[in-house]
């Protein structure tokens, strides 16, 4: 019989998975409106179908963790490396798209949408991991603390350094490392049910991490090829 996932350390080191995730969270969203914004144009619209999408999405994904009858911890981690993926892959995709407005704005809107249902899903399954073990009150108010504290982290590291140090294509990559990275400490702050899945679990973490920092070494070639493009479309469509 499988035994119950519980939290170590009174749930500190998952808190602390908590302020990791949030901050990746808030990260994607800002990622997807300014490169929205970018190609699109209109910056108040694009912002607002994406943090509404976004949100919306949210409540569809906490709404989902009602269908996860067990294993709620295996399912935090599955999500984290979902995340992972799909968010650091989201900017490259959308700047291949860049100039073909429909599927660019597919791509946006489909990404937006599956990475606010994983984000919605992460507290409701943290709060069932802990609330196994500690009371519900305290857990709610630790876990939505950190959870707020990482948005807050996630805005200003986006405005402050990423954005201005890294450039979006880069941040997405760097994102999406870390919520690797994320995965791969939860399958040290939670106690898992025994299989061979926290093997394939931190060998998946370590690959797609791998995978996205390495490619921060070539992203510079990917902004060069689309930077010449646009120029090369400009110029067409001005002798046009």
């Amino acid at each position: 019989m499988d035994e119950a996932p519980v939290a170590r350390a009174g749930g500190k080191p998952i808190l602390l998975v908590a302020l990791l995730v949030a901050t990746c969270g808030l990260v994607y969203e800002l990622l997807a409106g300014t490169v929205a914004s970018w190609v699109l144009g209109d910056t108040v619209t694009q912002f607002s179908l994406v943090i509404g999408l976004y949100l919306g999405a949210m409540g569809l994904g906490s709404w989902l963790s009602s269908k996860v009858s067990r294993g709620a911890a295996e399912r935090f981690i599955e999500t984290e490396l979902a995340l992972a993926v799909l968010g650091g892959a989201m900017v490259p995709l959308l700047f291949l798209l860049f100039d073909r407005p429909l599927g660019f704005r597919a791509a946006l809107y489909l990404s937006v949408l599956a990475l606010g249902a994983l984000v919605g899903l992460e507290i409701p399954l943290l709060l069932r991991v802990l609330g196994e073990h500690e009371s519900f009150r305290s857990v709610i108010a630790r876990v939505l603390a950190f959870d707020h504290l990482g948005s807050l982290v996630g805005s200003l590291a986006f405005a402050w350094w990423l954005a201005p140090n890294l450039g979006v294509l880069r941040a997405g990559l760097l994102v999406g490392a870390t919520n690797a990275i994320a995965a791969f400490a939860s399958t040290y702050a939670l106690v898992l049910a025994p299989s061979p899945r926290r093997i394939i679990y931190r060998t998946m973490s370590v690959i797609i991490a791998l995978g996205w920092l390495v490619s921060m070494a070539y992203a510079q070639v990917l902004e060069r090829t689309i930077d010449r493009e646009t120029h090369t479309s400009y110029a067409e469509s001005s002798r046009g």
